[in-house]
């Protein structure tokens, strides 16, 4: 991390300035170098007054105004404020005491730095959480949000929608993780850079889509590598997550990171630091870290393929995207918003009546989501040589694609699903074709093909490359 985290600062107040110059040093060689120090006591009340602090640590002993007297004037003016006490003997009489009068923790200078460190980290979370829970309850009551510029690029009016956008809101300046769930196409990354957007974080936004990858290549990318780290690395190379310095780190489809990966990437969470490969120097991360999945996580724990604490690390906040069959009321605006954008790339006018389309629409459950409804959009758009984009055209690319046909149209006898000649196939002669022709079906979309036959994407993905 850097003097960006946390976004608040610390304010240690201890008499004593070399343990002040000490434990400053302590924090950020841990990555938390947001830190104020102070050794008078009687300034503390005028300090916490003049800015923002996240927790405050004082010493129990110190002249003019001691912890135990400083507690409950804290505790009254800025009742948010984690206080940490911190004393040179372990005396359990005055922790007791200073734990009543409101105090959150009570620690021993003598104790290893690693316990006071985690104790610093804990005041952290829990000042986050609190700020959060203040967020949440004042956005409860209202309509607007803060920054709708910040959602601009997420075409909906859908009321569920609206309420994940206040959620960002309220959780913008934490740096706990986000999962985002929901199916393929939804919008996840979208979603994602609103989060990013949101936070105020100076850092880019760094996105990585695991699916397809093997261990080496997500060390590689995501940690870097130093000069000889392996055969071919000629030179260093700096990772995402030292690119997403300050920023936020995107990891989509993060249900298919194998298990060895899954293991660094919890080390990064719960450390906030990481190994290059070829290095045995750790590196501090100051990215907040944005997951997404449209695969059951629950379900990849009880088979073993997902571990429970990485799960469970990940979900400092959980946002899950409704699907677009759930979000029917979004499609006229959609389908606009698509024709415009259509517009822009093929150079030419497109007449279209969105109301219409969607009507027409509206009984077609859109496997692929919004990413299937874009590139029917587009393609039906290329394809109206008259720029009028009618439900004509849609019907008939459905129809060819995915032997779509709404409830008032002409009721089809149905087919055989499968025929066979005198000599039977192979099965991955039949695999093959199956593929093939889903593919052909969702106009090569990977996933929109795998939903159609019933297999992950990443089946999908592997015959391709096979």
């Amino acid at each position: 991390m850097s003097d960006n985290y946390p976004r608040h600062p610390i304010l240690l107040v201890d008499d004593e300035d070399s343990w002040l110059a000490s434990f400053k040093t302590t924090l950020r060689s841990k990555g938390i170098g947001n830190v104020v120090t102070e050794n008078d006591s009687s300034k503390l009340l005028s300090i916490l007054a003049s800015q923002r602090f996240c927790a405050v640590a004082i010493d129990l002993m110190m002249p003019k105004l001691s912890g135990e007297e400083l507690i409950p004037q804290i505790v009254t003016q800025h009742p948010n404020i984690p206080i940490l006490v911190i004393s040179g003997l372990n005396q359990v009489k005055s922790a007791v005491n200073c734990m009543r009068l409101g105090a959150f923790d009570f620690i021993v200078k003598t104790e290893e730095r690693d316990t006071l460190i985690a104790a610093v980290r804990h005041a952290i979370e829990m000042f986050e959480l609190r700020q959060e829970n203040s967020s949440l309850r004042e956005r409860f009551f209202k309509k607007e949000l803060d920054h709708p510029e910040y959602f601009e690029n997420i075409v909906t009016q859908n009321k569920e929608m609206h309420s994940i956008f206040q959620y960002i809101e309220a959780i913008a300046e934490t740096s706990r993780p986000v999962l985002i769930t929901g199916e393929s196409g939804v919008g996840k990354e979208l979603v994602a850079r609103a989060v990013h957007n949101s936070s105020g974080r100076t850092g880019e936004f760094v996105a990585l889509n695991i699916a397809g990858l093997d261990d080496n290549i997500v060390a590689d990318t995501l940690f870097g590598h130093t000069k000889g780290a392996y055969t071919g690395a000629t030179k260093p190379r700096m990772g995402l997550v030292e690119k997403a310095k300050n920023g936020t780190l995107f990891l989509d489809e993060i249900g298919d990171l194998s298990l060895a990966s899954q293991t660094k990437l919890l080390r990064l969470l719960q450390e906030h630091e990481y190994l290059p490969l070829g290095s045995d120097m750790a590196k501090r991360s100051s990215a907040r870290v944005v997951a997404a999945t449209h695969q059951n996580l629950n379900e990849l724990q009880k088979i073993g393929q997902f571990r429970r604490d990485l799960f469970y690390r990940l979900r400092g906040h959980l946002l899950h995207i409704p699907p677009l069959r759930d979000r029917k009321e979004d499609l006229p605006q959609l389908i606009s918003h698509f024709v415009h954008e259509a517009e822009i790339n093929l150079g030419k006018m497109v007449t279209s009546n969105p109301t219409e389309l969607a009507d027409y629409l509206s009984q077609y459950t859109f496997p692929g989501n919004i990413r299937e409804l874009k590139n029917l959009i587009l393609d039906c758009s290329g394809t109206c040589v008259d720029g009028l984009l009618s439900t004509t055209h849609v019907q008939r690319l459905l129809t060819h694609s995915y032997d779509y046909q709404p409830e008032s149209a002409k009721a089809q006898q149905p087919e055989a699903p499968v025929t066979f000649g005198s000599t039977l196939p192979s099965l991955k002669e039949i695999r093959a074709a199956l593929i093939n022709e889903a593919l052909i079906r969702a106009n090569n979309n990977q996933s929109g093909a795998a939903q159609l036959i019933g297999v992950t994407r990443q089946a999908i993905s592997k015959y391709l490359r096979e």
